[in-house]
């Protein structure tokens, strides 16, 4: 399974108003090695396990496995994790034939707002809300597993 996927800043509040779903995500990281992440997530009432392989293509594709745990599970795992726990509100915006993930942080992460888009192909087209800002692909500092070690708030 590969995920082909594009990140961006985002530059206003307006994408609130045009979701259709917003969820807290909390997360953590087992292991944060360059070549391998595995993440743990509790995603409402939902607990997940993530495994992402390196970047290819200038950050743009990646392998990724994901299975569902109990919410008790993902509790238990979260407790093993890394320091630097991620905490954010996912909010979920369709916008022409694409839903944008738009992930709003908390905590050490405060006033970042990053969206990303799945693509099916490395050069699908897209259509672009007025409140997507610099595209941010492949830029390590805006990965999750790297804000859970240096976070928004100390750059």
């Amino acid at each position: 399974m590969v995920e082909i996927e594009r990140k961006f800043l985002v530059t206003s509040n307006s994408y609130k108003d045009e979701a259709f779903k917003s969820t807290r995500i909390i997360q953590g990281f087992l292991n944060t090695h360059k070549e391998r992440t595995v993440r743990v997530r509790l995603k409402g009432e939902k607990g997940f396990i993530t495994v992402k392989g390196a970047s290819r293509n200038n950050g743009l594709s990646r392998f990724e496995w994901e299975n569902e745990l109990t919410k008790e599970e993902a509790e238990a795992l979260l407790k093993l994790c890394e320091p630097g726990v991620i905490d954010k509100i996912r909010y979920e915006v369709k916008y022409g034939k694409h839903i944008f993930e738009v992930d709003e942080f908390y905590g050490d992460n405060n006033g970042l707002v990053i969206a990303e888009v799945e693509l099916m192909t490395d050069n699908e087209t897209f259509l672009r809300p007025n409140w997507l800002g610099e595209e941010v692909t492949g830029t390590i500092k805006y990965y999750n597993s790297q804000l859970s070690k240096k976070p928004f708030k100390t750059w």
